[in-house]
């Protein structure tokens, strides 16, 4: 596939070039909560800006339900997109024929997801909006693919936009794609990986997938209840899916499953609940478990120590509330411990990059955090992404 790099050396300066970041954050009414997708689209979009050309960014924010929604409009982060670039960055809507712009100057589309044909399954209704997006370019357009949290959808700013402009990989997804390469092919041993998350059956592709090639894998989050009730545990009112035990069972026979020893449960789904730990078998009626427990950290910990590769995707228990965050900050505080040992460290995007930053825990201390949860799940499932395939088969003329 083509890069932003081949895009440079083709010359940019007075061109308009559409860009499809993934500035799909989590807001408190019109407040960011969390700006790191945006602020790893600003290389991109700076490169592009300071190389002089009209930049025209398509992105989503949550899924509005078939027409506009002021809740989920782009224009907070159009205003934080902004200040990160240091020039303003206007919000334009769509249908608004071609953008006036001046050399190096932004401009974001109002949510993309307004528009029911983006993420329609019809081939022609996604077509017509790519056109759309592709008039508003010119005949000297040219689409980079730089958001890497769509690039396992099959939209019309993702996909079908790159069947009609010259199509370049931007520097964020070309630097996802390294990354994961790095945990698919051959890597550094003892390799392990650290999964959470609420649902068993959400995880059960890439643990089918990764569980041959890893060293150990650690289970936390909601989806560990389910393989202790397939250890014959009783799990009191905890999430179970009762339909995965069998398969929970089926994984457990790899012997490279570890679960937690311990939980921290409560009567009550929230911070004010009566709170106790208990071991992960011995968990009481009407008790549900919200974290794992101090024992469980020290033993993650101890596996992770002497890990040279780790993939984690999911928290350890509910974050978000303090009494049920220190299992994921303990784990998240070994794997820093790992990379700073020389570890080579991938945290999953999602909620788990959501923690690292909710949690105070320093970026820099993995390897990499991911933009994408989803589309790095797929990409180690090793299903075809359609945003990366389009790239692929973009020749070098089209």
């Amino acid at each position: 596939m083509r890069t932003l790099d081949d895009l440079l050396a083709d010359g940019v300066a007075g061109r308009p070039v559409l860009v499809r970041s993934d500035l799909n954050v989590p807001l408190d009414g019109t407040r960011i909560t969390d700006d790191g997708r945006i602020r790893a689209s600003v290389p991109t979009l700076r490169t592009l800006s300071d190389a002089g050309a009209q930049v025209i960014v398509a992105a989503h924010l949550g899924r509005p339900k078939g027409g506009p929604d002021p809740k989920y409009s782009l224009a907070p982060v159009a205003a934080r997109l902004g200040e990160l670039m240091g020039a303003e960055v206007s919000l334009r809507q769509l249908p608004d024929g071609p953008p006036e712009l001046s050399d190096g100057q932004v401009t974001l589309l109002e949510n993309i997801r307004f528009d029911p044909r983006e993420t329609s399954k019809d081939d022609a209704e996604r077509g017509a909006l790519a056109d759309e997006l592709a008039a508003l370019t010119g005949p000297r357009g040219a689409f980079v693919s730089d958001g890497f949290g769509v690039v396992h959808r099959k939209q019309a700013s993702v996909y079908d936009i790159a069947r009609r402009l010259p199509a370049y990989v931007g520097y964020l997804v070309r630097a996802e794609i390294e990354v994961l390469r790095k945990l698919t092919k051959d890597p550094a041993r003892p390799y392990l990986v650290v999964l959470g998350g609420s649902k068993v059956s959400d995880k059960l592709a890439v643990i089918d997938a990764l569980l041959p090639s890893v060293d150990r894998l650690l289970v936390g989050g909601g989806m560990c209840f389910t393989f202790l009730a397939a250890r014959g545990h009783s799990v009191g009112d905890s999430l179970l899916e009762a339909d995965q035990i069998d398969n929970c069972r089926r994984l457990l026979d790899s012997g490279r499953i570890v679960l937690p020893v311990d939980v921290v449960v409560a009567d009550d789904f929230s911070a004010e609940a009566n709170i106790r730990t208990v071991g992960a078998g011995d968990i009481p009626d009407g008790w549900k478990g919200l974290d794992i427990g101090p024992e469980s950290v020290t033993e993650f910990a101890g596996v992770l120590a002497g890990a040279k590769t780790v993939f984690w995707n999911g928290p350890m228990g509910v974050f978000e509330l303090a009494p049920f965050a220190e299992g994921t900050r303990g784990v998240a505080q070994a794997i820093v411990k790992a990379t700073a040992a020389g570890a080579f460290s991938v945290v999953g995007g999602g909620d788990s990059a959501a923690a690292v930053r909710a949690l105070g825990l320093p970026e820099d201390g993995f390897s990499h955090i991911s933009t994408g949860g989803g589309a790095s799940l797929e990409y180690l499932e090793g299903k075809q992404l359609p945003g990366l395939a389009v790239l692929d088969a973009a020749g070098p003329n089209d």
